[in-house]
């Protein structure tokens, strides 16, 4: 009998399934479990016999249903009202319409109510029919077919029925139904293969493992026998991050082993490869990291939305100013003894009596006359403009790319006007600006310098002018060659898919099948070890394969730390077939040189120099030997660590920083990373149009600053500052000062800006105004060296600039996006490196070069277009109502209408609304080459903008004259005895309440 200490938080939100006893909820408890501590799963739903828990407290967890729709068949038009009328003008106008049926309105009630249940009505069947579209996938998916083990037999049941704690079974290219912890798979090694497109766009396949402990059950009516406990961390957003371990009872044994990302199968990919596996059902339904990253991003609002807003807000006023005054006048009119009572209002002499409820009731009564300023059909029409203008993009032939079948993507059309608007364009380096595809140039081993001839290793002469094959591979050079082919997590892809997860070998060259790396890096090492006769031939029962000289050489996995952004280095720990235990690192120079105290780390350190200022990329490769007492007290460490259900990857990461250090440099590698196509052309065009191109890069100095020059971001006619290896905030300051003043003293000089990581995080906490001032007066910034943080630290800096500049960002990769979310634009590049940033950001394109046509052509036309359609839509309502504001002067205030009761319904939704939206939607005011040929006409849009207000006031200027101008001539144009008949007339016939003058238009 084991006992099993639970800790306390895990108490709280630890659960035993019982299937006739806990039913199951929908969700309703999700938020609050999230909320709690970790969860505790029992396999097949079977509390270990073996196992005593003390103190268990029930969760409830959500079934498998999925739920992607807004509305039910009872709750749709409560809440799609509710969110409708969430709306300010259409809660004005509704509020409007609920006044006309309460007052003595002076126009039907039907000019307000029908054109706002027009408005809603249109954008409810829209939102319904798409909530249907909703439900009919949601059923798809719910009702689809999955097999799960229960009473050890495989039990054909609905996918929304699947439970937590459920053993599921999924065959070949079937997609998972549920978040599952890896249990055994048909591969006898415990291996699958799975493709993530659905979740991460990413098309290679990527490999994924059970525990050792569980890979033996291959049968349906093993299970029973398998008694095990799962313990993980609440669902969370991140794809990339689970922290779980499994507890297995055995045979009077208690094993516990960790869990991680590559033991967790997530809904929505699908199994490739591999004939069958089994999991444990752990997250379902709402809880799945699918449904998790489903949730919409925050909203973005361009600025031309914004200006829209602040013209209602303006338009109210002026309505209201209309009102009272009209009001003022009315009371001063009728109380003037010379005028009298107006003669075809008998009941004005009541309206002598100054009474507030009058005077309330003629004030409202003002408001529905001049409501019709607010243009109810405004937000409607921009929606439907915006979704059709995002259509152009995709529809969009010159940014289609052929080589990846990639068309331009719009993930939202909210930001289409503001695509023309960039001052600020901030871009990542590797993937973004260049193509993100390795090829590996040179080496430097124990301070000899190697370069690539011919596909053959070749050592350098001093001078570099010469080079001579290196055609016996030994010493030094082997050692480095295999570390570069075993310090990495790349895999295998033979020929034959039955072969896959088998040992067998092909042949020794290894040229009959592909590596799959998730760093391009990582490919270009292994394939050039292969080149130069180092084979590695993939991962077999956690052992690297590697031929060398005709010999296969198996090393066995110990432990791995994957390279993360902040350490700046991966770690292997390996063990040979002599039972010799070594730690393999490779790193930028600046994470792993300072950890080394033996080799040539200074002569290494002045070729990394060399290699950088060719533009190449560079890591520095060490190792160290472990002795058995150094690793022993590691692996229990590392164990410890792994174990952990809190900060696992702080204290795995602490761990190996422990370990890493006194070790042995190597050497370094230097691989090219080419710029993408015509990128330089791109750079130049955008700084013609007006725009600040900062590139921000986690590269070192040298390398960032040749691809400066290189991609046109640096010319030879920039005065190069420098803001880097600072060492405290003081110093920051003071070079930051220094700079300023050069740029003040040469104001017609450009300016190019470097800085590094490290000074960065002096000038953005202590100097961020200072640093601001200088950035401004440069042309081009370039800050290298930096972490994904700072990259969203330096755009939300020149973002929130007094100017309130309109910002973008671009980059490629899981890196990139905390600067695409933060910034106004978030432009995605479809790369290498996942599609994480494509996923985050608000158009995607496949190469650097259609931002060119996005911006300078598309942009321009968005911006036009919508600044038109706004500024027209406010116009058209102006000239309707100024006519009526002005007629209240020849009718004595009494609040009558010029326009007839049809012509006020549909003024607004189809005789002026239609013509400015097609006009909108196909105006093209010059030709799309003279834009691509000419950037200096986006410059014009920039300047434009501070230009908008004082346009549409002149509009609004011209619109009030001309039609107050309308009113007189008609008026003075009528004789005057048509005016003393119309008087008799009127005088004869009380009932005669109107009088109506129809428009010239």
């Amino acid at each position: 009998m084991f006992t099993l200490e639970v800790p306390r938080y895990m108490l709280r939100t630890s659960r035993i399934i019982d299937s006739a006893k806990d039913p199951h909820t929908n969700g309703r408890d999700c938020a609050k479990n999230r909320q709690l501590g970790d969860r505790i799963i029992y396999v097949d739903n079977k509390h270990p016999q073996d196992v005593q828990v003390h103190i268990v407290t029930k969760q409830h967890y959500p079934n498998n249903r999925v739920v992607s729709s807004k509305y039910t068949a009872w709750n749709f038009l409560p809440k799609n009202l509710f969110a409708q009328f969430r709306r300010i003008a259409n809660f004005y106008f509704l509020c409007v319409g609920v006044i006309q049926l309460i007052i003595d309105s002076p126009v039907s009630p039907a000019t307000s109510i029908v054109p706002l249940v027009f408005v809603v009505t249109v954008t409810a069947i829209k939102q319904g029919y798409e909530d249907w579209l909703r439900h009919k996938a949601d059923n798809e998916v719910n009702n689809r077919p999955a097999f799960v083990i229960r009473g050890g037999k495989l039990t054909k049941v609905k996918s929304m029925n699947i439970r937590v704690g459920d053993i599921v079974k999924v065959t070949e290219n079937h997609g998972f139904p549920c978040d599952l912890v890896m249990l055994s798979s048909s591969h006898t090694d415990g291996n699958c293969y799975i493709k993530t497109a659905n979740l991460d766009g990413e098309t290679n396949l990527k490999t994924h493992f059970c525990v050792p402990e569980t890979r033996r059950y291959q049968q349906d009516d093993e299970f029973t026998k398998l008694s095990a406990q799962i313990e993980c961390q609440q669902p969370i957003v991140d794809l990339y991050k689970f922290v779980g371990r499994i507890n297995i009872f055995r045979d009077g044994e208690h094993v516990v082993k960790s869990l991680g990302p590559e033991n967790v199968l997530l809904r929505g990919a699908t199994l490739k490869n591999t004939p069958y596996i089994y999991g444990c059902a752990i997250y379902t339904g709402p809880d799945t990291k699918m449904a998790l990253n489903s949730k919409a991003k925050a909203t973005k609002f361009s600025r031309v939305e914004r200006g829209m807003n602040t013209f209602l807000i303006i338009f109210l006023v002026v309505l209201l100013s209309e009102a009272f005054i009209s009001t003022v006048l009315k009371f001063w009119y009728v109380n003037k003894p010379r005028i009298g009572t107006p003669w075809y209002v008998p009941e004005a002499e009541k309206e002598k009596d100054l009474k507030v409820l009058k005077v309330l009731q003629d004030f409202l009564s003002f408001m529905i006359l001049y409501n019709y300023i607010i243009p109810i059909s405004l937000y409607v029409t921009i929606e439907v403009h915006k979704f059709v203008s995002a259509m152009f993009l995709g529809w969009d032939l010159e940014m289609y790319d052929e080589e990846t079948d990639s068309p331009f993507k719009a993930n939202t059309s909210d930001l289409n006007e503001e695509l023309g608007q960039v001052e600020y364009l901030f871009t990542d380096k590797t993937g973004t600006l260049t193509e993100n595809d390795m090829q590996f140039r040179q080496c430097s081993i124990n301070g000899i310098k190697y370069e690539e001839v011919g596909g053959m290793l070749c050592e350098m002469s001093p001078t570099g002018e010469q080079s001579t094959p290196v055609h016996q591979i030994s010493g030094h050079v082997e050692d480095f060659l295999m570390v570069l082919a075993l310090c990495h997590t790349v895999r295998v892809d033979h020929d034959s898919p039955s072969q896959l997860g088998a040992a067998t070998i092909y042949s020794d060259n290894g040229m009959d099948y592909e590596y799959q790396a998730s760093s391009p890096d990582e490919k270009a090492f292994v394939e050039a070890c292969r080149r130069y006769g180092v084979v590695f031939h993939g991962t077999h029962d956690d052992r690297h394969e590697v031929t060398f000289k005709g010999e296969m050489r198996r090393y066995k996995i110990l432990h791995v730390l994957e390279f993360d952004s902040d350490r700046k280095r991966m770690s292997v720990i390996l063990q040979d077939e002599n039972d010799e235990v070594w730690l393999l690192c490779k790193g930028a120079e600046m994470a792993v040189l300072n950890r080394c105290d033996s080799g040539l780390k200074d002569q290494t350190n002045q070729h990394v120099l060399d290699y950088s200022r060719l533009g190449l990329r560079t890591l520095v490769l060490a190792r160290k030997h472990l002795s058995e007492k150094e690793y022993k007290h590691l692996d229990k460490t590392l164990d410890t660590a792994r174990k952990a259900m809190e900060d696992r990857e702080k204290k795995l990461a602490e761990a190996f920083d422990v370990v890493e250090s006194g070790m042995e440099v190597l050497g370094a590698t230097a691989v090219e990373d080419k710029l993408q196509e015509d990128v330089p052309k791109t750079i130049q065009a955008l700084l013609s149009a007006g725009m600040k191109v900062w590139v921000l890069t986690g590269d070192k100095e040298e390398t960032a600053v040749n691809i400066s020059y290189s991609a046109g971001h640096f010319t030879s006619e920039m005065t190069e500052l420098k803001v880097t290896r600072i060492e405290n905030t003081l110093e920051c300051a003071e070079q930051i000062r220094k700079h300023t003043h050069s740029c003040a003293q040469r104001p017609n000089q450009k300016f190019a800006l470097i800085v590094d990581g490290m000074s960065l995080t002096f000038a953005l906490h202590d100097h961020q105004d200072l640093f601001r001032a200088l950035c401004k007066r440069c042309k081009a910034v370039l800050c290298c060296r930096m972490s994904p943080l700072q990259k969203a630290q330096v755009v939300k800096l020149m973002k929130n600039s007094p100017e309130n500049p309109v910002t973008a960002a671009i980059g490629d990769g899981a890196n990139d996006v905390s600067m695409i979310l933060e910034a106004h634009v978030g432009l995605g590049i479809m790369g290498k490196e996942g599609r994480q940033a494509v996923r985050s950001s608000d158009y995607a394109m496949a190469k650097f070069k259609f931002l060119m046509r996005l911006l300078l052509v598309h942009g321009h036309f968005f911006y036009v277009r919508i600044s038109t359609l706004v500024q027209y839509f406010f116009y058209k309502n102006v000239a309707f109502i100024t006519a009526q504001f002005f007629y209240a002067f020849y009718s004595s205030f009494s609040q009558q209408s010029i326009y007839d009761s049809y012509y006020l319904m549909f003024y607004n939704i189809t005789m002026t609304s239609l013509p400015i939206f097609l006009y909108s939607i196909t105006e093209q005011h010059t030709s799309q080459s003279s834009l691509m040929n000419n950037p200096a006409s986006y410059k014009d849009l920039l300047l434009n903008h501070q230009d908008f207000y004082k346009t549409y006031l002149t509009m609004f200027s011209s619109g009030t004259v001309w039609f107050g101008m309308l009113i007189l001539v008609a008026i003075s144009l009528v004789p005057d005895f048509l005016l003393r008949a119309t008087r008799d007339v009127g005088k004869q016939i009380r009932n005669y309440r109107q009088m109506r003058v129809c428009p010239l238009n």
